[in-house]
């Protein structure tokens, strides 16, 4: 049977119906070990580290998301909505940008921009005025309960990533912000 890593402080159990001694943290065999192993059975001539590095790489990005996008289900945002709800509020006071500014930081067309836009807008998240010194261009803003819904699913949001992050220590995330550093500097 193959067991993986117990995470059961926000209700997963990758390892149910064992005790938690049986599971514990660290090192076990898992999916992707299993398909090194059939792999270097048909090919003992090749390397297979790195694919088993980024393999669980994927697996972890994937879970990842999904476990970052928890808090935002719950505000009723999407990633996208978080992501311009984001930008907005991180300008600060008033919390007002122009969309191309938006879709400059978000590296996003204007057409996606605008769709963005609009589904924020009809929530209430968000409004749009003419810019008094362009009649010919708009602001985009927060209204207080977009402010409300970004700092209390930011909040959260910070949150799962310190719970997460603290499963390795100061040293362990250090040096795992430098190999990715490295990593995507490789790209």
């Amino acid at each position: 049977m193959i067991k993986y890593t117990r995470v059961v402080d926000d209700g997963w159990d990758i390892c149910p119906g064992e005790p938690a001694d049986v599971c514990p943290g660290g090192p076990t065999p898992d999916k992707v070990d299993d398909f090194v192993e059939q792999w270097q059975r048909e090919r003992p001539d090749l390397d297979l580290s790195a694919m088993a590095l980024f393999a669980r790489m994927k697996i972890f990005v994937a879970a990842l998301a999904t476990a970052m996008n928890r808090p935002l289900d719950q505000h009723g945002l999407t990633p996208g909505d978080f992501e311009v709800l984001g930008a907005l509020r991180a300008v600060g006071p008033p919390c007002v940008m122009i969309p191309s500014q938006l879709s400059e930081q978000l590296m996003m067309s204007r057409a996606g921009i605008t769709s963005r836009l609009d589904r924020l807008e009809t929530a209430g998240l968000v409004e749009r005025r003419l810019d008094p010194s362009d009649r010919r261009s708009f602001r985009v803003g927060l209204t207080d309960r977009g402010r409300v819904a970004i700092d209390a699913a930011f909040a959260e949001h910070i949150a799962n990533f310190t719970r997460l992050a603290n499963a390795l220590t100061a040293e362990q995330r250090e040096n795992l912000d430098d190999i990715l550093r490295t990593l995507l500097r490789a790209l």
